[in-house]
C-alpha cells in the first residue's frame, strides 16, 4: 500500500511538473493517430457505410421501466412499528399521518433495471433518480421476480437496527402506479440501432478471461509486420489494466495502445470501443478524484476526421434502453457532454439535444439525461455569450415538464 501511495505521489508531481502536459503522442496532423493510421481507418468506414445499408435500423427500442413515487425515511420515533406498519401495507397516507417525523419526498423519478451487483450476482435495483446531485437513493433485491412486478400501491424498503456505529433507521420507496415503458420514436431508435450498427457489438476489446497484469508497447512497434502487430494486438486485448489512483494513467494509455494497433491492424471493432473508452474514460481505478479529471481528453476530432455519423454515435449510445441488444454500449452523460463542446458541428448538436429534450413523446427519463447532457456540454464551453443563450433556449426546452421537474432543474441553472 505504501509503494502505491507513493507511486501516485509520483504521479502527481510529475503532471504539475510540466504544465504543457500532454496525455497521449500527437501527430503531425494534430490527432492521436498517425495519418497512416486515419488512412487505415478511413478504409475501412467505406466499407462500413455499405454495410449499415444490411443494418437494422428500423429495430423498436423501449424506455428502461420508470414511475413516479415517493422517497420516505424515519430516523426517530417507533421505527420497529413503522415497519410492522408498511409490512401490513400500510397506505401512503395514513403513514403521514401516523409518523409525521418521518421526512418524505413525492414526485421522484424511480428507475428499475436488473443488474449484476459487485459481488457478480444478479439483482434488481429500484434507483432514484436525483436531479439535484448524483447521490440518489436505491435499493437492491435479490428477488429478480421483483422486475416483473407491475403493481400500483406497494413498498420496497430497507431497515437498519440500531448497532454501535449507526443509529436504528428506515428508508423506503411508496410507488402509487405502475412502472412503464414506452417506445422511443422512430428517430431516436435509429441513433440508437446506429451506434450499435457502427461499434460492432459482436465483438468486445477484451477477450474472455483476461487478466489484470501490464503489457509495454515496443518502441518500434510501427516497424512490426502485420502479423506481429496482430499477435500483439491480441496480448493486449488479454490483460486488463486497473489504476492504482486517480493520477495513474496506466488504464487509459492501455486504451490508446490497443487503439493504436486496432488501427493499424485495421481492426475496426476493437479501435472504436477503445477509443470511445477513452472518450467516456470507462476504466477501473482503486480511486479517483474529481481534480484528476480535467486532464483526460475526450479526442472527438479523431472520430470528426473519418466519415462516420459521430452525432447519431455519440446520441445513440446517451439513450438508456430496456432492451439493448448484447455488448450494446452506454456512454458517460458527463463525458460526452464534454466531448460535443469541442464539436465543429455545435449548432446541430445544440439544436437536436434541444428538439430531444422537448419532445413529450420520449419518456421522462431520456429526456432529463439529454438535459445533463446539455447542461454538461454548455459547461465545457468557452464563450459566456453563447452559453447564456443556450442557458435561455435551455430553460425553454423543459417548459411542459412536470412542474415537479422545473423546480429542481431550474434551481440547478441558478446564477
Amino acid at each position: 500500500m505504501k509503494t502505491l501511495t507513493t507511486i501516485c505521489l509520483l504521479l502527481v508531481f510529475n503532471i504539475f511538473a510540466y504544465s504543457q502536459y500532454s496525455e497521449f503522442k500527437v501527430y503531425d496532423n494534430g490527432l492521436i493517430y498517425s495519418q497512416q493510421a486515419m488512412n487505415k481507418l478511413g478504409s475501412i468506414v467505406d466499407s462500413l457505410n455499405l454495410k449499415f445499408k444490411s443494418c437494422d435500423l428500423d429495430k423498436k427500442f423501449y424506455s428502461q421501466q420508470q414511475t413516479i413515487g415517493y422517497i420516505i425515511k424515519l430516523d426517530s420515533g417507533n421505527i420497529k412499528q413503522a415497519k410492522k406498519d408498511i409490512d401490513n401495507k400500510i397506505s401512503i397516507e395514513e403513514f403521514i399521518d401516523k409518523y409525521p417525523q418521518a421526512s418524505v419526498e413525492k414526485n421522484n423519478l424511480i428507475i428499475k433495471r436488473n443488474i449484476e451487483n459487485y459481488e457478480g450476482k444478479k439483482a434488481v435495483e429500484f434507483e432514484h433518480f436525483d436531479l439535484k446531485n448524483n447521490y440518489g437513493f436505491s435499493i437492491e433485491i435479490s428477488d429478480l421476480s421483483a422486475y416483473k412486478n407491475d403493481r400500483m400501491n406497494w413498498w420496497l424498503y430497507q431497515y437498519y437496527e440500531q448497532r454501535d456505529y449507526m443509529d436504528e433507521s428506515l428508508e423506503a420507496f411508496y410507488f402509487p402506479n405502475k412502472f412503464v415503458s414506452i417506445e422511443l420514436p422512430q428517430t431516436y431508435g435509429m441513433m440508437v440501432g446506429y451506434s450499435d450498427c457502427l461499434i460492432d457489438t459482436t465483438t468486445t476489446k477484451f477477450k474472455e478471461n483476461a487478466k489484470q497484469g501490464w503489457v509495454d508497447l515496443p518502441k518500434n512497434w510501427t516497424k512490426l509486420s502485420d502479423k506481429k502487430k496482430t499477435k500483439l494486438l491480441d496480448e493486449f486485448r488479454t490483460t486488463q489494466v486497473i489504476g492504482g489512483c486517480s493520477q495513474d494513467t496506466s488504464p487509459r494509455d492501455h486504451a490508446i495502445n490497443i487503439a493504436l494497433l486496432s488501427a493499424e491492424t485495421y481492426n475496426w471493432g476493437i479501435f472504436l470501443k477503445a477509443h470511445l473508452d477513452i472518450m467516456n474514460d470507462r476504466f477501473d481505478r482503486v480511486s479517483d478524484g474529481s481534480y484528476a479529471w480535467g486532464k483526460r481528453n475526450t479526442y472527438i476530432k479523431e472520430l470528426e476526421e473519418l466519415d462516420i455519423n459521430v452525432q447519431d454515435l455519440i446520441l445513440g449510445i446517451s439513450f438508456r434502453i430496456e432492451n439493448p441488444v448484447k455488448n450494446h454500449y452506454y456512454g458517460s452523460i458527463g463525458r460526452l457532454g464534454r466531448a460535443l463542446s469541442e464539436t465543429r458541428n455545435n449548432e446541430e448538436i445544440e439544436q437536436t439535444i434541444l428538439s430531444i429534450i422537448s419532445d413529450n413523446k420520449l419518456d421522462d427519463y431520456n429526456r432529463l439525461l439529454f438535459f445533463f447532457l446539455f447542461k454538461n456540454y454548455n459547461y465545457y464551453l468557452e464563450d459566456e455569450i453563447i452559453k447564456e443563450n443556450n442557458y435561455q433556449r435551455l430553460l425553454t426546452a423543459i417548459n411542459d415538464f412536470p412542474e415537479h421537474y422545473r423546480e429542481k432543474l431550474s434551481f440547478q441553472y441558478q446564477k
